[in-house]
């Protein structure tokens, strides 16, 4: 199995790129999203994910409130991540990071995606992105569809890891902080965060 993982800027992105998958034909159970809390209205503001859990119940609530429907994209739920705080997110490597799997480490995005087999450099820029805004899908896959998956994802216009990690460094980051202060985006960024009108 190898681990194919991109960034997307929109969560409209990402969703399509997973509803994509899935109609390719992986199995929901090989799939993963973690997106920024603020890809939904309802949890912009919640600071603890515990509460979000209330108001999400098994998970539905915040799929139909970010735009989910079958598959995985019907099973997100508001988790903490270490280092990330409240995202909204789904599948494995949610599980990953958060520790909750036998043997897993302490939990953290970055240390889920280096052991799932992404390189430490885009570890860090993906977690970093996420914490800016962006939503990180991630698929395992067999190694003859390697090629076709990253056909599907690339589809949806997913960031640069190296450009995205140099823009970063320009402005003073250097890696992944997860003792950092949660990132706030503005509103302009919320938007751009929200935006569904992608041409697929």
């Amino acid at each position: 199995m190898k681990t194919l993982s991109r960034v997307y800027d929109t969560y409209a992105q990402a969703r399509n790129a997973v509803s994509a998958i899935e109609a390719a034909g992986v199995p929901t159970s090989e799939v993963s999203i973690v997106a920024n809390k603020y890809v939904s209205d309802k949890y912009a503001d919640v600071t603890d994910a515990s509460k979000a859990s209330e108001g999400a119940g098994t998970g539905a609530g915040i799929g139909g409130a970010v735009g989910g429907g079958a598959g995985l994209l019907a099973g997100l739920g508001m988790l903490a991540i270490p280092g990330l705080g409240p995202v909204v997110a789904a599948g494995w490597l949610a599980a990953l990071a958060v520790g909750a799997v036998a043997g897993a480490a302490t939990g953290g995005l970055v240390g889920a995606l280096v052991g799932a087999g992404i390189s430490d450099d885009h570890a860090q820029v993906y977690s970093e992105s996420v914490r800016r805004g962006g939503t990180l899908v991630s698929v395992r896959i067999g190694d003859t569809d390697v090629g076709r998956i990253e056909a599907i994802l690339d589809r949806y216009k997913p960031i640069d890891p190296a450009l995205r990690g140099a823009d970063y460094r320009k402005d003073g980051w250097t890696t992944f902080d997860p003792k950092a202060p949660a990132y706030r985006p503005n509103q302009s960024e919320i938007d751009r965060i929200r935006r569904e009108d992608l041409a697929a």
